[in-house]
């Protein structure tokens, strides 16, 4: 089942439009600067468009009653008032235009715009659902030019309407048509993507002693030499293909070239094969280091009630939206939908989800978690590196926690408070989501919103994401402010207890006008997750009771689709995993993880593209599953420290940037050809070019095989499922950017930052053994000794490890210790500052206890090794 992220038709025409027929074309013809012509075919129809060339003045065209059409110039021109919010707030029209049931239509129209500007361009349903036929946007300069398209009607009508959409622009400008023009009779003309040579490489970088795999498409279906070339051209290394036959996910016959034997590092690297040039690409793994930084910036960028410093964020300073400013209703004393509740909730802040300005508690629940479980990850995996305060340029740098901390507490602090408050029917469930009464058009800025803000109905589900993070946040957050902590896992513990109250208080998949609906049918993973947060961060039987109850926690939850806001099992499951916890048969739990890796690598390793995406059909966001599914995998490798689960998270990390059937990365900023146009409603640089393009190392939702909205379904019917995208701003059920997406894209970005030139990390030689010989209810007593297995003696050492939350060290004997939140550091004193090989150095501390359990550090490091 297509489990979509957004089940809604999205800025169209006024406040909503249905899908459009899968059969209508609507594709470029030709763009003849400066001339009034277009090519159409030889036995072209009759003229559509009534008075297009303004020869007889204005009439029949129309406009809206803030503008005055004027024709004296023997062009249509108007006066764009500015302040205005949506592109249909000012528009040009004529209607009564008749359309033939699968006749092939050209239209072509002669526009200027000054200063430049985007004019939106339909010919529609001229009432509700205001179905779109042809719909584009057109660059308009000053000097005009002639812009002209063909599509195909899918049914017959006898008053289409051609409309320009010219409003949402702050400031006035001038606009002005010629020679607007539709005849049927035009050749149909299909759209074909600009894939490049036919070499597939990952355009960023592949790691020197990680794996290197290429996609060659060919007719050839014997093995074929390829030629690796440096930047100067010369050969590097060479070797044959390996023919895989017809992918299903793509259609293409591939070969696949494998030159991982390469490890010499540089820039600008080329593969050659069956006579052409892949685009150029790296060999070393600083990149990645970049894209950690970048893929977490985007949420500063998304972040709502606080203004966009420029100076943090050259080019996309922007104020502060949804804080009750005109034009704004503000975040701050939002009311429920009308017969929902009888209150209002100041729940400003939080991150925009995606390109629009709405913030759902699903979908934050399961960036914020991630973006927690990356932070976690440096206290339980030996090749995490530590993500510290001052990282990501954000205003809250320099307070002494850790820069990522502070991005998940703007998301983390919203989601309390969309928890309905004491005393209120429901209280201590969330509500689902927050966003406008109707939908807005492209581009608005999130302070230009006018639109009224409304809580829409509790749900379980929200309830139970709240639950989730919040415990976590509870462990996470308690060596830098209890205080927040705490308030985490009151909210928590309220949103279990109200969920179990409340089971099945399920999303209306009808409640979508304004927002996503983000309906969720099934509960069971969000009760199984939240229990899993919940007893790690409590140690509480009743959560251990719940999960060993739960017949999910013994299922097979991995996937081929992977896991989504919609299905939360796995991270309960990858949470129990990895995080110290004393649930019994935690042993499976591990292994059961592996178990889902084995099943990611088998598909990897079957598909001609490397993908541990085993699908023909392709789901709304499949580039945000596709780095799920690698997630797993790379967990696998910090549970067992095989190298095979290293590679194929490698491997799988190649589709993302460029080895995939259209030959482009799906990170912006990121590889030759990347996608920049991801559909948002402030990085609209495609519709306005004073706005920018998404920031660097934002993710698109990739191919869609659902196609819903009208620009994919008029580009790519019948597509198969690689095909299934275009980097149009238009185009939201292919090309959306949200937090959930870049989530896992920051997570594993992380990983692969952390794994050096891909070599596998050896174990340190040494041994540990953490004992708590005593605790009482302020603290504990701990014994450590450190045991030398290597052949050489230790001269001067220092021991790491991490708590589980806010447990501190008060007095320690035979060693000196300090502590950076829950990360402790016990060095050597003079006396046992060596290690014999065989030989063991004991040392012991007292420590100030925390709320929760305090399970003992499963990760020690000696002098930056992983002791076994």
């Amino acid at each position: 089942m297509i489990r979509p992220s957004r089940r809604w038709a999205a800025s169209l025409a006024l406040t909503a439009v249905a899908t459009l027929a899968a059969s209508a074309l609507s594709v470029p013809v030709t763009h003849a600067a400066g001339t009034g012509t277009t090519s159409t075919a030889a036995e072209e129809g009759p003229e559509q468009i009534v008075n297009g060339t303004f020869d007889s003045g204005s009439g029949p065209w129309w406009g809206t009653g803030n503008i005055t059409l004027d024709a004296s110039s023997g062009q249509l021109c108007a006066d764009v008032p500015g302040g205005t919010t949506n592109p249909w707030d000012v528009i040009i029209g004529q209607d009564n235009i008749p359309l033939v049931a699968g006749e092939t239509y050209a239209f072509s129209v002669f526009g200027s715009a000054d200063p430049p500007r985007v004019a939106r361009t339909l010919i529609q349903l001229p009432v509700d659902p205001w179905t779109t036929y042809l719909a584009e946007n057109p660059q308009m300069t000053t000097a005009g030019d002639t812009h002209a398209y063909t599509f195909t009607a899918p049914t017959s009508l006898p008053n289409a309407q051609v409309a320009f959409q010219i409003g949402g622009s702050a400031t006035p400008w001038r606009f002005c048509v010629d020679n607007v023009s539709l005849k049927g009779g035009a050749e149909p003309d299909v759209y074909k993507p600009d894939t490049g040579p036919r070499v597939r490489v990952n355009q960023v970088a592949y790691l020197p002693k990680g794996p290197k795999n290429a996609t060659v498409v060919t007719e050839a279906t014997t093995a074929l030499p390829w030629r690796l070339n440096d930047s100067s051209g010369r050969k590097v290394a060479n070797g044959q293909t390996t023919p895989r036959g017809v992918d299903a996910s793509s259609g293409q016959n591939v070969h696949s070239i494998d030159f991982s034997g390469v490890t010499k590092t540089g820039t600008g690297f080329t593969l050659v094969a069956d006579g052409e040039t892949s685009r150029p690409f790296d060999i070393g793994g600083t990149a990645y280091r970049d894209l950690r930084a970048d893929a977490l910036k985007f949420y500063y960028s998304q972040r709502s009630g606080t203004p966009i410093l420029d100076s943090l964020r050259p080019g996309y300073g922007r104020p502060a939206g949804h804080v009750g400013v005109a034009p704004n209703q503000g975040d701050t004393n939002v009311p429920c939908q009308p017969g929902v509740c009888d209150y209002s909730l100041n729940v400003a802040g939080g991150w925009y989800d995606a390109g629009d300005h709405g913030k759902y508690v699903v979908n934050g629940g399961i960036s914020v978690a991630q973006l927690m479980s990356e932070f976690e990850r440096t206290k339980n995996a030996a090749t995490a590196e530590a993500l510290g305060d001052s990282t990501l340029a954000l205003p809250e740098s320099g307070n002494g926690v850790p820069d990522i901390l502070d991005e998940a507490r703007w998301e983390q602090d919203f989601l309390l408070k969309m928890q309905v408050p004491d005393g209120k029917p429901f209280a201590g469930m969330a509500h689902h989501k927050i966003h406008d009464q109707n939908w807005t058009g492209l581009p608005l800025m999130p302070h230009l919103d006018p639109q009224l803000r409304e809580l829409h109905p509790v749900s379980t589900a929200a309830t139970l994401n709240l639950a989730a993070t919040a415990a976590q946040a509870a462990r996470l957050f308690a060596p830098y402010d209890a205080a927040f902590a705490a308030r985490n896992l009151t909210a928590a513990r309220k949103a279990w207890d109200a969920a179990v109250a409340n089971p099945n208080r399920l999303a209306s998949a009808a409640d979508g006008t304004g927002g996503g609906a983000y309906n969720d049918d099934t509960v069971s993973d969000e009760f199984y997750w939240a229990a899993a947060e919940l007893y790690i961060s409590t140690g509480e039987a009743k959560y251990k009771d719940y999960i060993l109850a739960s017949p999910l926690h013994t299922s097979d939850i991995w996937r081929e689709r992977g896991f989504d806001w919609g299905s939360t099992a796995a991270l309960g499951r990858l949470d129990l995993a990895t995080v110290p916890n004393a649930l019994p048969g935690r042993a499976a739990v591990r292994a059961s993880v592996v178990q889902g890796a084995d099943k990611y690598l088998a598909t990897l390793a079957a598909h001609p593209y490397g993908i541990p995406y085993g699908v023909t059909t392709y789901d709304w966001g499949s580039n945000n599953l596709i780095l799920n599914n690698m997630a797993v995998i790379a967990t696998a490798y910090d549970l067992t420290g095989q190298k095979k689960y290293l590679d194929g998270v490698l491997q799988g990390w190649n589709y993302i940037f460029g080895r995939n059937a259209l030959n482009m990365s799906y990170v912006t900023g990121y590889g030759e050809v990347n996608s920049h146009n991801q559909h948002s409603r402030w990085y609209s640089h495609q519709l306005d070019s004073s706005l920018p393009n998404p920031p660097k190392g934002t993710l698109s939702g990739g191919p869609n095989s659902g196609i819903q909205d009208p620009v994919a379904q008029s580009k790519l019917a019948g597509c198969a499922a690689q095909f299934c995208y275009i980097d149009d701003i238009e185009s939201w059920s292919t090309n959306e950017l949200t937090i959930n997406w870049n989530s896992p894209l920051s997570w594993v970005s992380a990983f692969v930052a952390g794994q050096g030139d891909g070599t596998v990390k050896a174990p340190g030689k040494c041994q540990v053994t953490y004992t708590t010989h005593g605790a009482w209810p302020s603290g504990f007593t701990t014994q450590v000794t450190v045991k030398n297995t290597g052949s050489s003696t230790i001269d001067g050492w220092t021991l790491k490890w991490a708590f589980l939350g806010g447990q501190t060290t008060s007095h320690a004997w035979n060693t000196g210790i300090t502590q950076s939140g829950a990360t402790v550091s016990a060095k050597n004193l003079s006396h046992n500052a060596k290690i014999k090989p065989g030989q063991s150095v004991t040392f012991g501390f007292n420590g100030s206890a925390a709320p929760g359990p305090n399970p003992s550090p499963e990760l020690f490091t000696l002098n930056g090794a992983a002791c076994a």
